[in-house]
């Protein structure tokens, strides 16, 4: 299986195969055999490295299972069946949907205020250079905080309710979204800015129709980086102090010494974090479809 794995990894694309389709209006298959067996090459392998996924993660848990009471104490490890046994009780009993629901409403308003600060400011800096130039050592000094510094002075100010995590998590993803937002501007061609104003447009015009397609890219990376991190922000937030949510959920039951309710915690953490990478590949295949 494992070398089945490495060779399905060392299978590589071929680009200019999925380029060389000629725009006749028929079937691409009809068109270029070549294609047709490209793509076939591709399910296959897209299959093949879905099995040895699940592969790797049933041995895992079988493993984990296996030390668990053998190799290491349970109250330690805990053990897939009761994590799982735990996972199960949480769900049934509405525990998990309202401590999950805080941690997501949390990371969404975080993720929306940091997001939405760093786009704007990202657009101004790199659109006016004297602006950046003037506030560029504030910046620095700023962005070299550790953010979880931060949460002690936004618990003082907002308390131990949702606003210190919204905050927390706000911290975390605007600077991702501003760097990343104003190094697209700043890359975007001058010549294409020039053309367009020559041809009449103002100042909204040539960020509506140049600026903001052309640093498209580097904002949905910088988007795409930041959502895990608006998580991070809030179940730091969590942990730090606040009476509900699933960071909260881990942090109490470490203090009990509630190994199994703790991986439990870890495990809904990363399924949620999983689903959320899954929902943004998606997204930027859409929004850069045009690319392809």
């Amino acid at each position: 299986m494992a070398k089945r794995c490495e060779d399905a990894a060392m299978t590589t694309a071929s680009p200019t195969a999925a380029a060389a389709a000629p725009s006749t209006g028929l079937p691409a298959e009809a068109v270029s055999p070549e294609l047709a067996r490209f793509r076939a090459r591709e399910r296959r392998r897209k299959w093949l490295v879905l099995g040895c996924q699940l592969a790797f993660g049933l041995a895992f848990l079988a493993f984990w299972q296996f030390a668990s009471g053998r190799l290491i104490q349970p109250f330690f490890v805990s053990s897939p069946t009761a994590v799982f046994a735990k996972l199960w009780d949480w769900t049934i009993s509405g525990y998990l949907w309202y401590n999950l629901s805080i941690t997501l409403l949390a990371t969404g308003m975080g993720f929306a205020v940091g997001a939405g600060l760093g786009f704007v400011l990202g657009i101004l800096f790199g659109r006016y250079r004297f602006v950046a130039d003037v506030f560029e050592p504030y910046i620095t000094a700023i962005y070299s905080l550790p953010k979880i510094a931060l949460a002690p002075l936004f618990i003082m100010w907002f308390g131990i309710g949702l606003a210190s995590k919204v905050a927390v998590s706000a911290a975390v993803v605007f600077f991702l979204v501003f760097l990343n937002t104003f190094s697209g501007v700043r890359e975007v061609n001058p010549i294409y800015v020039h053309s367009t104003q020559i041809m009449g447009a103002n100042s909204w015009a040539v960020m509506r129709t140049v600026i903001i397609p052309s640093a498209t890219s580097w904002v949905i990376t910088g988007l795409k980086v930041s959502v895990p991190y608006a998580l991070v922000g809030t179940v730091i937030g969590e942990f730090m102090s606040a009476n509900r949510g699933i960071g909260f959920v881990i942090a109490q039951s470490s203090a009990l010494f509630d190994t199994t309710s703790v991986f439990t915690g870890l495990i809904v953490l990363a399924i949620v974090g999983s689903l959320i990478n899954a929902g943004l590949k998606w997204a930027e295949r859409y929004l850069l479809r045009w690319r392809a």
